[in-house]
């Protein structure tokens, strides 16, 4: 569903001053709402930006290495507390996690030795391995946050190693393919936009070179477009079970570490960037590569979200990730969500549900039960049944929501087989408020 006018009109007024001031040759940003790519934002004309046009990922690339690690762990083949060793064997610094590496609370240091590994030709993984030596450690694990391009690096090694498939065919064949990222590639395939330095002077354009990075591919070396773009980030609204089972997805979302301990703001899933504004958290991640900043941050529970690239390394006058908050939040502010309309049952659910429902007591207070068309349970105070209960065999059902989320609730039953209790994780609910649990 396109934007409103005036949502549109705003979008594209914020865009096109971040291109100004910012002094970017191209600036793009587009909203993605439902799983499609709703409204472009554009400005700048070197080139002129469409939905097509490639241009560099930089740390994006992240987020589609730890699905690719998490596909692996959901297959039983690695473990998120699997030590490096076990995949890699024979490093100094294999006793650090995957789940470290995947949340960059590992304290690796933050770049492989040697030259900027973004602007240099890279090196293939065993020469990448040979290079660790204990001092790679450069914030003790466990102690915080700390961000390590190097960590992605090793990770696409334990893919490597682990399914006997090199990174690069493992994603197009498990990710990009089945999502119809066909404008997602490697190496840059026309059209695509030149990448610049502008000097801080005299405001003109310095091209930078387009490298392959070798075995830190997998922390940065993507190229992509708007429309692909869009569909990665409608993927991380509401995944596509062949690609990833939405409840690990979510798991990636849950805070590793916390980046910002002034404010909490601020930190990391597993691959996934996690910033707070307001009351919403927004996922997602920003990418920079030597001519290149790219963005991507979404609002999981309204399916929306923002993606973004500029063909400059950084923007003058901010951070692209800022402005994709700040659009992201306009359109939520600007367009809520619509309600859904309350509908009556089609029928009263079978005999044996509709017994649980209504009010139970614990410790004086007031619970009320209800039960919806799919079979499912609903409790909480009155007027507030939040937490979510499914069958999972006689008289027994699994919280799906909430602080009961993964608990048992076990209905409790007098010798003439009525409903008498609810025992949710020994909460035990009775019928009047003065019986004892």
């Amino acid at each position: 569903m396109p934007l409103l006018p005036d949502t549109a009109r705003q979008a594209d007024a914020l865009v096109a001053r971040a291109q100004s001031t910012g002094r970017a040759p191209s600036l793009v940003l587009g909203v993605v709402r439902d799983g499609t790519l709703a409204h472009l934002a554009a400005a700048g004309e070197h080139p002129r930006p469409d939905a097509d046009l490639q241009y560099r990922l930089g740390s994006i690339t992240k987020t589609m290495t730890a699905v690719l690690v998490m596909r692996e762990r959901d297959a039983g083949r690695l473990g998120l507390d699997d030590p490096l060793e076990k995949h890699l064997p024979g490093t100094p610094v294999g006793a650090l996690t995957l789940r470290q590496l995947l949340g960059h609370a590992s304290g690796l240091q933050r770049e492989p030795d040697g030259g900027w590994w973004e602007r240099a030709e890279g090196a293939d993984l065993a020469t990448l391995v040979a290079g660790l030596t204990p001092d790679k450690i450069a914030y003790p694990a466990l102690r915080g946050y700390h961000y390590s391009n190097l960590a992605y690096g090793l990770l696409g090694g334990v893919l490597e190693r682990t399914t006997g498939t090199p990174w690069l065919a493992l994603l197009r064949e498990r990710v990009l393919t089945p999502l119809g990222m066909g404008r997602t590639t490697y190496q840059a395939t026309e059209p695509f936009a030149r990448g610049y330095v502008v000097h801080p002077w005299h405001e003109t354009l310095r091209e930078e070179p387009r490298t392959d990075s070798g075995a830190m591919a997998p922390a940065g070396q993507l190229w992509s477009t708007m429309e692909d773009l869009g569909r990665w980030a409608a993927f991380l609204a509401d995944p596509a079970p062949e690609v990833l089972a939405p409840e690990t997805l979510t798991e990636m979302c849950a805070p590793v570490v916390i980046s910002d301990l002034d404010s909490w703001t601020g930190g990391h899933g597993l691959g996934l960037e996690l910033c707070r504004e307001g009351d919403r958290v927004y996922v997602g991640h920003g990418g920079s590569m030597p001519g290149y900043v790219a963005t991507l941050a979404v609002h999981r529970p309204t399916r929306t979200a923002v993606v973004g690239f500029a063909n400059s390394y950084g923007l003058r006058s901010g951070h692209i990730g800022g402005l994709a908050r700040q659009l992201l939040t306009l359109v939520l502010d600007a367009e809520p969500t619509p309600v859904t309309p309350w509908r009556p049952a089609a029928a009263p659910p079978p005999a044996e549900l509709a017994e649980l429902t209504g009010r139970w007591w614990w410790m004086g207070t007031e619970f009320e039960v209800r039960a919806d068309g799919s079979g499912e349970l609903w409790t909480g105070p009155p007027g507030q049944p939040t937490l979510r209960f499914t069958p999972e065999g006689p008289h027994r059902w699994r919280g799906r929501a909430g602080l009961q989320d993964g608990e048992i609730l076990t209905v409790v039953r007098d010798e003439a087989g009525r409903a008498v209790a609810l025992d949710v994780a020994t909460f035990v609910l009775t019928r009047t408020p003065d019986r004892a649990p």
